[in-house]
């Protein structure tokens, strides 16, 4: 596994997935499945003379190189890890590898679509007992696809089983007596948030407050008590535990951020959310496709396979628009979470600093890169911004301006 303490420069621009060795070697385990699948839908459809049938296992061959796509992305990505080159890495080019993924989806929807209005026009004979054979099968395909890709876990936004929070629950703040860790803990218990001083220190409760600050300016104020040897939040913390946390140790203060992964663009991987909408948006279409035939075949209604494909072309159409608004912004360095930046400002600001400028974008999965113009009367060194940043996990590569303060 690439880790970015092993970098061999001492400093580490990996800013690659977690997951990222073993999403690719899902990816390749569904080119191999999909490739045998293309080759019995198109054949199947030619033969019975299902054009939705047809539609579904063209779809099936664009995603198959889609999925080639991607998989050659997490490869070169990964052996150009260290690479000096590129000055940020290579985290985004699974972004890069996604966005065009979503032209391909583009593309093979509006062919869909023109095939299926000819179809309509042009009514032609269908085998529907064959037909309707083949396209469960290709159904069956696509679910196991979508399995191997999620390795048996979910991607989209609910909740991962057995726990309610997308996030790191844990924090490290640096003190100017040692480092604190700022965590939230809930086993079997109502959530209270915990800290603990960095050897087993001992904290004086009435010394140390943590107050919540959430994105529609609501906020509460935690009390501490002291509970075996680290300090405990009297009241339990609401749900969702999406805000951001300003902890005041004696003179000293900090923050910290808890954003819920389905609210923040920092975290997902676009190169595997391109696959897994290929094979998403085929196994609608192979629903799609049965439907149709189920209704031509006992209803007699023939238009209904075309009328099929024309709606599975809509869907991969919708599927197509939304990877490359999302990943055409990351490639534009758009800014990937305004709530979290507004955040980082905060943290900084608190203690009456200014931030003049401020440019976060994402670096890779689950990484930031930010830029902090800070002006300041105290005119502390850069290093002490860092350490007022260390609550913010998903910062990976942060720089700090100090300027005075106009005026001081």
């Amino acid at each position: 596994m690439i880790s970015p303490v092993s970098a061999p420069n001492g400093h580490s621009h990996v800013f690659l997935g977690a997951d990222h060795e073993r999403n690719e070697r899902r990816t390749w385990a569904v080119i191999v499945l999909c490739l045998v699948m293309m080759g019995v839908e198109i054949a199947g459809g030619a033969i019975y003379g299902s054009i939705a049938l047809m539609a579904d296992g063209l779809h099936m061959s664009t995603h198959a190189g889609a999925l080639l796509l991607t998989a050659l992305a997490y490869g070169y990505a990964r052996k150009h890890a260290f690479d000096r080159r590129f000055t940020f890495g290579t985290g985004k080019l699974g972004d890069l590898a996604g966005y065009t993924s979503a032209i391909i989806l583009a593309m093979i929807a509006v062919l869909i679509g023109y095939e299926a209005a000819m179809r309509l026009l042009h009514p032609v004979a269908i085998d529907y007992e064959q037909a309707i054979a083949i396209a469960v099968v290709g159904l069956a395909v696509n679910v196991a696809s979508v399995w191997l890709l999620g390795g048996g876990h979910h991607h989209g936004h609910g909740h991962e089983e057995g726990h309610g929070h997308h996030h790191d629950e844990t924090r490290q703040l640096a003190l100017a007596n040692g480092m604190v860790e700022l965590s939230i803990f809930e086993e079997g218990v109502p959530p209270r948030f915990r800290l603990q001083a960095e050897g087993g220190g001992v904290m004086e409760p009435r010394t140390a407050t943590i107050e919540t600050q959430r994105a529609d300016g609501g906020r509460q104020r935690f009390e501490m008590e002291a509970i075996e040897g680290y300090l405990q939040s009297v009241d339990a913390i609401p749900e969702p535990h999406d805000f951001t946390v300003h902890i005041r140790i004696g003179e000293e203060e900090r923050s910290a951020v808890y954003v819920e992964h389905a609210h923040s663009g920092a975290h997902g991987d676009n190169n595997m959310r391109s696959a897994v909408a290929h094979v998403l948006a085929d196994a609608a279409v192979s629903v799609l496709v049965i439907i149709g035939l189920l209704f031509g075949r006992f209803l007699g209604w023939n238009w209904m396979d075309p009328v099929a494909g024309l709606v599975g072309a809509g869907v991969i159409l919708s599927w197509s628009y939304t990877l490359i608004r999302d990943t055409g912004g990351i490639l534009m360095d758009m800014m990937p979470d305004s709530r979290l930046a507004e955040a980082i400002r905060t943290a900084i600001e608190r203690d009456g600093d200014k931030v003049s400028d401020l440019h976060v974008w994402r670096l890779g999965p689950g990484h930031l890169g930010a830029i902090l113009s800070v002006s300041s009367r105290k005119q502390h060194e850069p290093r002490y911004y860092h350490d007022k940043l260390l609550g913010f996990p998903s910062l990976s590569h942060v720089t700090v301006e100090v300027q005075p303060l106009k005026g001081a």
